[in-house]
């Protein structure tokens, strides 16, 4: 499946939807409960996940999705198929520091070719096509993006702010930064496909779902990301988890 500007434009509006409804929650007095894993869950989740996954499964009806809230089924990872976070980022909601998204990617051959990350606190959003081109939306306000090339004064990084371990920060230790700046959810991504920063490093595990969205809009942008070995960073793995993976700039 190629993606289109119909396409992007149809999952960006389920995404700002799934945005309007996390929001109203974030005004309430919400409550915070804990998955099987430990990890937080709030209704917000939930209601994003209903708008998100359903809007795509009537999208796309040959096309399975996968999302964070839901049980897996086994699929043919070979085939096309969505993976989606409908809150990246709960633990920066509860904290209500506005650093947390809605994630859609979709994924083809093992690797992301169209993504939206939507940004519930501002009403913005990225999408990206890979090898047609990423955009930032202000509502219906379109700014074509790009990464950069680094700084002769060094690198402008962006690290996670929940997630930050010793591995990352040798790792930055080898490195010429010039500025480390800490930020929640696929944020990060998104800060290195408009060009705003130049590297952003994660050495701990991710499920799959966090990246696939962003991971999109960063290659659409002309960045590049690997993994932490600095070979091409897939999906369909097993158990849908990342071990580590770098996001460079241009």
């Amino acid at each position: 499946m190629t993606p289109d500007k119909k396409l992007e434009h149809e999952v960006r509006l389920l995404c700002e939807e799934a945005g309007r409804a996390i929001m109203e929650i974030y005004a309430t007095a919400f409550e915070v409960m804990a998955k099987a894993d430990a990890s937080p869950v709030t209704a917000a989740d939930l209601a994003a996940d209903r708008i998100v996954v359903e809007g795509l499964m009537r999208l796309t009806p040959d096309i399975p999705v996968i999302s964070e809230e839901r049980p897996r089924a086994a699929l043919d990872f070979d085939r096309p198929f969505w993976l989606v976070d409908p809150l990246d980022g709960t633990r920066e909601f509860v904290a209500r520091n506005g650093e947390f998204t809605v994630n859609a990617g979709l994924i083809v051959n093992r690797a992301p070719v169209f993504g939206c990350v939507h940004i519930p606190v501002d009403g913005s959003s990225y999408t990206g096509i890979v090898g047609a081109g990423a955009t930032r939306w202000n509502k219906d306000v379109a700014t074509p993006i790009e990464s950069r090339t680094p700084h002769a004064d060094g690198l402008d990084v962006v690290a996670s702010r929940s997630h930050l371990d010793a591995e990352t920060g040798e790792f930055l230790a080898r490195m010429h930064v010039r500025r480390t700046v800490q930020a929640g959810s696929s944020l990060k991504f998104c800060r290195i496909a408009e060009g705003a920063a130049d590297l952003y490093p994660r050495h701990g595990p991710t499920n799959e779902w966090d990246t696939a969205a962003g991971h999109a809009v960063a290659l659409a942008a002309g960045a590049t990301v690997t993994d932490w070995n600095g070979a091409r960073l897939d999906y369909g793995k097993m158990e849908l988890k990342n071990h580590g993976f770098v996001v460079r700039g241009r």
